[in-house]
């Protein structure tokens, strides 16, 4: 069988890749890769010429054959598909465990170090520092039985992950809302009731159909005056793959997050670990279970004030006690009420075209780069587009897919992704390509697809993520763009680039009315960027309640009593929340970062990455946010160094000093903030 997965292109061939080609291509280059490892681990006298260059190349291919599976099954799910996917799960699984539980291979790397270590650039000395730390973590230390052991509880972990989304997804895709009565729609912009009306004629209905995708869900509790529909879509939305709402216990994802816990916790005692989070810390910044719960209750401490005040005038506001569904109704129209200004009466000065034109000036202006589209590459979709980066010189730095726009049997929210990683090794050189998605409204008739501002915000902080996967300068897979960067670094060039899309320069730059072709008024301006600030308490202990409960299950586990899901939620609640939520809210069931994603006790990172990202930005504020050479520190400081260095230290090397959570309080006006760093 012809296979495109296995065919040597610079590029995926997305339009011939099916089904049935994914398991016989993940065998067969699983198959090559273990024999060509059990040749390197014979190697008599291993040499990082010998032994390490060769698997970096290995693991590369291993990624480009797999990536392309990994993005469709989330881009483009099928049943075909997703059947294809989870049976290469445990192929995948396995291989990774047995490479880094080789003792072989452990012992050719300590030999390397030793040996050789004192002669090799830092670069290379990280890249062996970073595999022996991995090598130890997946247990290849232990004994034979506890070996065997971990790599079962690796294998039934990714099977488990691969279920919750699937629960998720699935949930989200069944859940329909009919609507008979035009009058439950008013508030809703128009491209989006014409859609419903669409979607309604597609299924031979009268009226409108509403579904449960995010541009959908944020749109209804944002502005449907109805508030029976507001409360009926915040319902299906947040009860999503479990034992409550519309669909309760059909796809319910309570044992699986059991399991998930349980299998992790076990995982990290099987390595002497006290619990996950501490397994967890042993690759990122924060070094203790205490210094990630102090960092995190302190900024509690000074944002709880603001936090309730803010509640309180919106219920002043609104006149009465608000219930989950209405806060962000209320919300939208005491900041309409406060600024003269709302997110869909920006829409028609976000037209994604222009806000595209003017986030790449922006990254071009910043870093000396110049992107260009290409037409003719293959793709999966034809909403999907490709851009070119090329240095001021006009060499290739490397391309991006763009996928915008929200559809069915497609993962909800938004996403930076490896296609290709960056390698310059003997073997040869690859330059890096990434996945950005979103999930935007698409666009309506002649009219191309219209942003809010929150989804310009969301565009900036994907598109900084792919930046630093597409100007890394590190040479070895492994630590190419956010490979081997610390998890809770790994947020730092995303939240760094959103500031962008507050400032006045900018938003002249991304915005141009639909119609008339005029950039945003100064009036509208001012009054947007009054609104940053607007319920910043509130929006950071929602944060703080995500991270405070993902930390905690995971630190807290027991045995004895399983994995509290519910009661440290209910906790949690006591300690930080401030808006109430109703007793059958289920938001857990569906927190794909944690129990699908890589955020597993790391949710905290966006957090302490936000505080990085503020500080970051204050240098510029400082200097000129376009300052060249400020800019360019940034760049061969952070951006270009991918896990080649200690975070801390690269910070520092930009900075000048350690980080401080004043810049982040500052920008949100909170006050009273401890001033300790993060």
């Amino acid at each position: 069988m012809d296979n495109p997965l296995l065919a040597h292109t610079p590029l995926p061939a997305f339009a011939r890749i099916r089904p049935e080609h994914v398991e016989p291509a993940i065998r067969a280059v699983l198959s090559e890769s273990r024999a060509r490892i059990n040749e390197l681990a014979a190697v008599q006298e291993p040499t990082f010429a010998a032994v390490v260059e060769p698997l970096e190349d290995l693991q590369h291919h291993i990624s480009r054959v797999w990536s392309p599976v990994s993005h469709l099954n989330a881009v483009l799910n099928s049943e075909s598909l997703r059947a294809s996917y989870n049976a290469c799960l445990p192929l995948l699984s396995a291989y990774h465990t047995d490479l880094q539980q080789s003792e072989p291979l452990y012992r050719a790397y300590e030999g390397i170090a030793k040996h050789e270590g004192p002669a090799l650039g830092p670069v290379e000395r990280r890249v062996v520092e970073h595999a022996l730390r991995d090598f130890r973590l997946a247990g290849v230390g232990l004994d034979a039985e506890r070996k065997r052991r971990f790599k079962a509880v690796m294998l039934e972990l990714t099977q488990l992950q691969a279920r919750f989304e699937e629960n998720v997804l699935d949930a989200t895709n069944a859940w329909t809302h009919h609507v008979t009565d035009r009058d439950h729609l008013r508030g809703l912009n128009e491209s989006l009731i014409e859609q419903a009306r669409q979607r309604a004629q597609e299924k031979n209905l009268d009226g409108w159909l509403l579904t449960l995708d995010q541009p959908t869900y944020i749109a209804v509790v944002t502005d449907a005056e109805h508030e029976p529909l507001r409360r009926a879509v915040y319902e299906a939305w947040t009860t999503r793959a479990s034992d409550q709402g519309p669909h309760a216990g059909r796809w319910d994802n309570t044992e699986v997050m059991e399991s998930i816990l349980r299998l992790r916790h076990e995982a990290a005692q099987l390595l002497e670990f006290s619990n996950y989070a501490e397994y967890a810390l042993a690759t990122r910044m924060a070094h203790t279970v205490d210094e990630v719960l102090q960092f995190l209750r302190e900024l509690a401490r000074s944002a709880r004030g603001a936090a309730e005040k803010e509640f309180g005038e919106l219920e002043a506001f609104a006149g009465r006690r608000l219930e989950a569904w209405d806060v962000p109704f209320y919300a939208e129209r005491m900041q309409r009420n406060l600024y003269s200004i709302s997110q869909e009466e920006l829409r028609p000065y976000f037209p994604l075209p222009r806000v595209l034109s003017g986030l790449f000036q922006t990254a071009e202006r910043l870093f000396d780069v110049r992107i260009k589209e290409r037409s003719g590459v293959p793709v999966w979709h034809p909403d999907v587009r490709f851009f070119d980066i090329e240095s001021s010189s006009g060499s290739h730095v490397g391309s991006f897919y763009l996928d915008a726009y929200a559809r069915p049997n497609k993962r909800s929210g938004a996403w930076m992704d490896e296609c290709v990683g960056r390698k310059r090794l003997r073997s040869g050189a690859a330059s890096p390509v990434a996945y950005l998605v979103c999930n935007f409204l698409p666009p309506n008739g002649d009219h191309p697809a219209l942003l809010t501002h929150d989804d310009v915000v969301t565009l900036f902080h994907e598109f900084g993520h792919g930046l630093h996967h597409l100007l890394t300068r590190v040479d070895y897979p492994s630590l190419a763009g956010i490979n081997g960067v610390a998890w809770d670094a790994v947020e730092l060039p995303s939240q760094f680039l959103e500031n962008y899309a507050w400032h006045p320069e900018v938003l002249q730059q991304i915005s141009r009315h639909v119609q008339t072709g005029a950039s945003l008024p100064a009036d509208m301006q001012a009054q947007l960027m009054a609104t940053r600030s607007f319920h910043a308490g509130l929006q950071m202990m929602r944060q703080l309640e995500f991270a405070l409960f993902d930390f905690r299950i995971h630190a807290e586990y027991d045995p004895a009593r399983g994995g509290r899901v519910a009661q440290i939620l209910d906790e949690v609640r006591r300690e930080v929340a401030v808006v109430p939520v109703p007793a059958w809210n289920r938001f857990a069931h569906s927190f794909g970062h944690i129990f699908a994603g890589g955020y597993a006790a790391g949710y905290y990172s966006y957090k302490w990455a936000e505080v990085l990202a503020a500080d970051a930005f204050a240098a510029f504020e400082e200097t000129g946010v376009f300052d060249s050479a400020t800019a360019r520190r940034f760049l061969d400081s952070i951006l270009a160094r991918g896990g080649s260095r200690d975070p801390l230290d690269a910070f520092v090397e930009f900075r000048g000093r350690r980080p401080d959570v004043t810049a982040l309080l500052r920008q949100h006006g909170i006050t009273g903030a401890s001033g300790e760093t993060a």
